[in-house]
Order: structure tokens, then sequence, then C-alpha cells
């Protein structure tokens, strides 16, 4: 209907073919959208709103091997959203934020994912769970506001143990560029967090699903041609070799440790 955004979802076992998922459709179902980066002549983007289901976001193979930058820079990414090995940017003023600052700093003082422990300690079947990284006195005025808005947590009885189910809200997300990055990032946060759950409350805890939802999942019209190998690799190559496995990735991973 012309004027509304369209309401994507897709569901998928894997975080790869979820993330492969959820780029096909806002192509083929998204809208065109004119954005406040485009420079003259670009085609305008394709935007819908997504929401992405990973039912298993720690399953093997783990990594899509069409996201659009270097296996170094996709753990050196991991390690600045779960350990915030780049928050002094933020303290030296040449980052406007960090999603661990804000997440683990938030305001400067307080420890979110800290008290989400906590809580899910005390009160298992909480749904106040939260941490958020919108600070409205900054962001409101910012140009370049965070795009990751909320994590909200749900723990669960399952089998074996309790499962750590979260929901992360997105403002604002390039589909193409940034989305795969931002889900192996936050589903390893999610695993820690399961972590730190279980150590505290001496019984295990699991990594459950992991949900994922936009308000404008976008593809940006200049990344078309780069986009269009991508759907190439899709359309030629089975799923086994559009995937690595996290051990593939080890080697490189190791790299990235030793060069922060």
């Amino acid at each position: 209907m012309k004027g509304h955004i369209p309401v994507l979802h897709v569901s998928e076992r894997l975080l790869p073919e979820a993330w492969e998922k959820s780029v096909l459709s806002a192509w083929q179902n998204g809208i065109e959208v004119e954005t406040e980066y485009d420079r003259p002549n670009d085609p305008p983007s394709k935007d819908c709103t997504m929401m992405i289901t990973v039912k298993e976001p720690l399953a093997e193979p783990r990594i899509h091997r069409s996201f659009p930058a270097k296996l170094e820079d996709l753990e050196t990414y991991r390690l600045e959203v779960v350990n915030g090995i780049h928050d002094n940017r933020v303290g030296e003023g040449r980052w406007p934020y960090s999603y661990h600052q804000r997440l683990f700093s938030y305001a400067g003082e307080i420890d979110q994912l800290s008290c989400v422990v906590r809580k899910l300690a005390k009160t298992p079947y909480t749904r106040r769970a939260q941490a958020i990284t919108w600070i409205p006195a900054r962001d409101s005025r910012s140009d370049e506001p965070p795009c990751l808005q909320r994590l909200h947590f749900r723990l669960l009885p399952g089998n074996d143990g309790l499962v750590l189910n979260m929901n992360a809200h997105w403002r604002s997300r390039d589909a193409f560029r940034a989305a795969f990055m931002n889900m192996w990032a936050l589903t390893d946060l999610q695993r820690a967090v399961a972590e730190q759950l279980q150590n505290q409350i001496k019984q295990p805890v699991y990594s459950g699903g992991y949900m994922d939802i936009s308000d404008s999942y976008h593809i940006y019209g200049k990344d078309w041609k780069e986009f269009e190998r991508f759907l190439s690799s899709v359309r030629t190559r089975p799923f086994d070799k559009r995937t690595w496995t996290t051990s593939f990735a080890a080697p490189f991973f190791e790299k990235a440790r030793e060069a922060k």
C-alpha cells in the first residue's frame, strides 16, 4: 500500500541463514526511499521494518562468507561490543559512543548488563531485564546517534537447564554492510550474559533464541554493484560454500586479537 513501510519477518535456525534471508527479503520486498547519506545521483535505498528470528544463534556454521569485511574485522568488532576494546575512543572524543560503553557504563556510571544478570538471578521470570543505549539529552541532537536501542532478556526453563532468550531493537540498520557483524557480536554478548548468569546461580544456562528487530532495515543504493555479487553467490553456490565455521575463522580471529 502506498505510503506504508513493509513489515517483514524471516525465521531460520542458523545465523548466516537468517541474515541472508533477511537481506534478500529486504531487496525483494522493501520500498524505495531516499536517505540523509545519499550522494548526487545515488539510487534510492531499499527499506523495510524487519524482524529476524535466529533459533540456534550459536550453532555452526556461524559465519556468512558474503558479509562485506574481513574475518579479522569481524573479531575486532566482537571485541568492541563484548569487551569494550575501543571505549577509550569515546573518552578521547574520537567516537560519540560505543555500544559497550552505553551498555556497561551508561551515562558514565551504570553497568546495565550486571543489572540484567542480578535481576534474572533474583527473579528468573522477570520481564524487566533490559539495557538501553539512547541518552535523549545527547542523541536527540546528534548527527550520529546509536542504531542499537535496547536489549531485552527472558529466562525460561529448558530441557537441561535454563534458556536465555534475547531481543535486540534497532532504530536503523544497514542490512547489507552492518547487520551480520551486529548480529554476530550481539549473539556472542548473549552467550556471555548466559555464562555470567550460570556462574551466579550455579545451574546450567544456555543461549536460546535471538530476535532482531529493525525499524529501518535498508540496503543503500550506492551499494547496488557490490550487492549484485552477493546475489550471484546466492544463486550459484550451495549453502556450505556460502558459509564458514568458527573453527575455520579461528586463526584470523587470533590475528585480530594479537593486533588489538
